[in-house]
Parts: C-alpha cells; structure tokens; sequence
C-alpha cells in the first residue's frame, strides 16, 4: 500500500522553492510559486496568486534583511520605489477581483517573458 504524502509537504516543497529563487535573486520568488501552488497544491489560478503574494512578503523582508545586515541595501534609495510600489500594490489589488484570469495569466505570461528578455539582453 502506497502512503500519501501529508497535504503540507507540497505546500512546504513549494514554499522553499520560492524562498530560494527569492533569496537567490533577489527576488521572482512568485513566479514559481503560482505555478507550484496551482500544480502540487490544488490551488486555482486565482488563489495562487493571492496566496502568492501574502507568502513572498515575509519572504521579501527577510531577503532585504539579510541583504541590509550585509551593507547591499540603501534604505534612503528604496524608499521611493517603496511609496510607488505601495500605490501600485493597492491599485492592483483593488483591481484584482475585476481582472479575468485570462488576462491575469496573459499578464503574467508576459511579465515573465520581460524578465528573461532582460536577463538575456543586459
């Protein structure tokens, strides 16, 4: 008789995957969790994202801890990026309900492709 793994397992297994990339690069952390969550977790589209966003924030403050303890981080450059960042994070959440999740995965799909096409080209 074959055991089940215990429904964390993945949750967990996707979660380090994500706090990896996230701590590795610096970010993009999300951009395997979504998938991850939706894949071994069971999640819809629309639930992975959410669940994404409220699992890389700790994610991200622990990245930028670690960057700032080691002197990578100036606190006075970030801050404008953080108020527009703050702005956008409220309008895009507010607006998140009314997207379709095709365009949500249209948006996603290209915000990746940017991503490597910048990574590729610099």
């Amino acid at each position: 008789m074959k055991r089940s793994k215990p429904a964390w397992v993945p949750a967990a297994a996707a979660g380090a995957a994500a706090g990896l990339i996230n701590g590795f690069f610096g970010g993009g952390g999300g951009m395997v969790l979504v998938p991850l969550l939706m894949a071994c977790c069971g999640l819809s589209r629309r639930q992975a994202f959410a669940n994404s966003v409220a699992i890389i924030l700790p994610l991200c403050v622990l990245s930028a801890g670690i960057y700032f303890a080691r002197g990578n981080l100036d606190l006075r450059q970030a801050l404008p990026y953080l108020a527009g960042g703050l702005v956008g994070g409220l309008i895009g959440g507010k607006l998140f309900q009314k997207v379709p999740v095709l365009w949500l995965k249209r948006a996603f799909a290209l915000l990746i492709l940017y991503g490597a096409w910048s990574a590729l080209t610099r």
